[in-house]
């Protein structure tokens, strides 16, 4: 059991309610462990801004699990065993939160950063999830990886990542065609999603849907057509020059 400042708080309750998600026997234990980890190891590894327990059950637990909706909408539609990646996952939400309440999905936790990855590795450890595992390394290489990686995700997910045409290319070319990139934003995903659009029509998706909710906008990408061979680029790049954006726009993000 998590200490008591680790426990729920009823407006995350109400909340979770709300989304109509239903917690199997273990799962807010260990979502309250995993927040016990993560403020923790926040200590003396820059991982979170957010620092009050309470405030965490809604900005990281409940802003993640925002994402189940659409994740089990679309695994509804297709059989099999689904894979999901998420790009930059840094503290380790969304993936984590959702990994402890979607066991029939495989997470692959992709970060570049040393001590992030060492703290990503411990925490499945820690939470004993069979179904999730930590992979060190930039998404460009990881994108450009035609045998393992390459097009081999059913979903993508990315929070904080930048800009929303950096997601795109970063994460577009993971996905196989048919799936969803979901990305995690605030207030500016409008405005990204109109200067990101040649950065669809490049690495093949298309706008599904961009949900509200409680914590922020959910823009959800359909894979349309397959990424040709030159995206992602070169590490660094994608960040530094993002497709069809103009100079004073990245400043911004």
């Amino acid at each position: 059991m998590p200490r008591a400042d680790f426990s729920p708080t009823p407006e995350f309750l109400a909340a979770v309610e709300g989304l109509g998600i239903e917690f199997e026997p273990g799962d807010v234990d260990r979502l309250g462990r995993f927040l016990d980890l993560l403020l923790t190891a926040n200590q003396t590894t820059n991982l979170t801004a957010i620092t009050d327990p309470a405030a965490a059950w809604m900005k990281h637990i409940f802003d993640a699990l925002t994402l189940v909706p659409v994740l089990s909408s679309a695994i509804e539609q297709a059989e099999g065993r689904k894979r999901l990646i998420d790009v930059g996952s840094g503290g380790g939400v969304p993936a984590l939160p959702l990994a402890i309440v979607m066991p029939e999905v495989e997470f692959t936790l992709l970060e570049a950063t040393g001590k992030k990855v060492a703290f990503l590795s411990g925490a499945v450890g820690a939470l004993e999830l069979r179904n999730a595992a930590v992979l060190s390394g930039r998404a460009e290489a990881v994108g450009q990886d035609h045998k393992t990686h390459r097009e081999k995700y059913d979903f993508a997910t990315a929070r904080a990542l930048g800009h929303l045409a950096v997601v795109v290319e970063l994460c577009g070319p993971l996905v196989k065609p048919g799936g969803l990139v979901l990305a995690v934003k605030g207030a500016k995903a409008e405005s990204e999603l109109a200067e990101a659009g040649k950065a669809m029509g490049e690495i093949g998706l298309r706008h599904a849907e961009t949900i509200a909710t409680p914590t922020g906008r959910l823009v959800v990408l359909e894979k349309a057509t397959r990424t040709p061979r030159i995206y992602p680029r070169r590490d660094g790049e994608p960040a530094r020059v993002p497709l069809g954006v103009q100079g004073e726009v990245r400043s911004r993000s």
